[in-house]
């Protein structure tokens, strides 16, 4: 059985198959609405039903409280409709046009940055054109058939390899392989495949509102890509990057944040750390990156935000920022960097 969607705001209608979600049928359909994860635990694909019925697949309980779903609200990767419905969602404009697409690439190269950070650079087929937006992501598409996302770190506009960073996570199933120190190690030259680009975090060019980027850790990569995008398509906004790490470790490529601040106009560098140990010595900015924000900017009415990193920052920036310092729920973008703990949390 198959069940009739219809967005309140601009009236298209999409149709649900029995084995869908509600944000899988809308982008089999084109219907671009935003999300991030596509599990049930970054809470980006947010909306309300406002008539009909749905069931929810597991999600976490930070992405969707049971307070939210009592009151309409329903995570669109995990909704299953049990009826025709009529749904209030925002719909993302420029994503629509470049095609999902499975590709092979090889390994061109490995560079470890710290203990825990390796920057994987992906070398396409010479006849390959990929295509994406600066902020999107890609899929491994690993042989059990699972699969695991990471940010492109470069924007569309440069030549060369694709450029993930990728944090080791002990017991993950694709870090473990790309930081093992024997074999079965990822290394040069190896064959991989993905799919992309993914996701609708990326850079809303139609608004001239200054920028806040907060990123925590790894988070960083697509905010990378964005901010050389700007670079390249010659976009000036006042731009404030807030990095945050819980030692300055964490912050691997600090120099390029600092030449950005040095060369760009309009543009602040704020680095935050929330544990650095006393032989860090440490004398900028501490606490959370979130909350460095807050101080700065008591009144977020007239940005736009852009938030990257642990499913915890971005759902805190979420609400404070709306609650306590004035962010239209619009003008706030995500990309959660998930994984199972997070799902389960």
């Amino acid at each position: 059985m198959s069940y009739q969607v219809t967005l309140k705001t601009s009236g298209k209608q999409f149709t649900v198959n029995q084995d869908e979600t509600v944000l899988e049928a809308a982008l089999r359909q084109n219907i671009n609405l935003p999300y991030g994860c596509k599990n049930g635990a970054c809470g980006s694909c947010k909306g309300k039903v406002l008539e009909g019925q749905v069931t929810h697949g597991q999600h976490s309980e930070s992405a969707m409280s049971r307070a939210d779903e009592t009151g309409g609200a329903t995570l669109f990767c995990c909704a299953h409709p049990q009826s025709d419905l009529l749904i209030e969602a925002r719909e993302v404009q420029g994503a629509g046009d470049i095609a999902i697409r499975k590709v092979p690439c090889r390994v061109n190269a490995i560079a470890r940055h710290g203990s825990d950070v390796a920057i994987l650079k992906l070398q396409l087929p010479a006849s390959e054109r990929f295509q994406f937006l600066a902020g999107q992501y890609l899929e491994f598409l690993l042989k059990d058939g699972q699969r695991r996302a990471y940010s492109i770190a470069n924007a569309p506009e440069q030549e060369g390899p694709l450029e993930l960073h990728i944090r080791h996570l002990p017991g993950g199933l694709f870090t473990d392989f790309v930081f093992a120190a024997k074999d079965p190690a990822l290394k040069e030259k190896d064959i991989l495949r993905f799919e992309g680009p993914l996701g609708s975090f990326f850079l809303r060019e139609d608004s001239k509102k200054p920028i806040i980027f907060v990123s925590a850790g790894t988070g960083f990569a697509p905010i990378k890509s964005i901010i050389e995008q700007m670079q390249a398509k010659k976009i000036q906004r006042p731009i404030s990057l807030y990095w945050g790490g819980r030692r300055p470790s964490d912050l691997y490529m600090n120099s390029l944040c600092e030449t950005w601040a040095q060369d760009l106009p309009d543009f602040k560098y704020i680095p935050v750390i929330s544990d650095a140990l006393p032989e860090d010595a440490w004398d900028g900015r501490s606490g959370f990156v979130h909350e460095a924000v807050m101080t700065d900017h008591p009144n977020l009415k007239d940005f736009q935000v852009y938030a990257c990193g642990a499913p915890v920052m971005v759902n805190a920036a979420r609400q404070d920022f709306s609650s306590q310092c004035h962010l239209p729920e619009e003008e706030f973008f995500a990309d959660s960097f998930t994984s199972a703990a997070d799902l389960a949390g």
